[in-house]
């Protein structure tokens, strides 16, 4: 599913125009990558967490040449599914 895709459910299923259900999905990501920049958890409940986790720096191989190389360490959003997703989706 796209987002514009993802725009139409949400504009039929709250019955919104779709530039009201662009908005409201916007501001819901926003909202999302503002609490994760800052290093919050946001937990929807029955739908799972978005978290931050951080990386260890670690070496890799460059796949063109094969030279090893050093991957720095870096801050990554991480999902975890609820049990009622999970058990949604089976």
């Amino acid at each position: 599913m796209t987002k514009a895709e993802l725009i139409d459910k949400i504009s039929s299923g709250a019955k919104l125009s779709k530039a009201d259900a662009a908005k409201a999905l916007d501001s819901t990501l926003n909202s999302i990558k503002g609490a994760l920049k800052k290093g919050q958890k946001v937990t929807f409940v029955g739908f799972g967490t978005f978290s931050v986790v951080k990386r260890k720096s670690r070496k890799g191989r460059n796949p063109q040449t094969g030279d090893v190389i050093s991957i720095p360490a870096a801050k990554v959003p991480k999902f975890t599914a609820g049990k009622t997703f999970k058990e949604a989706i089976k």
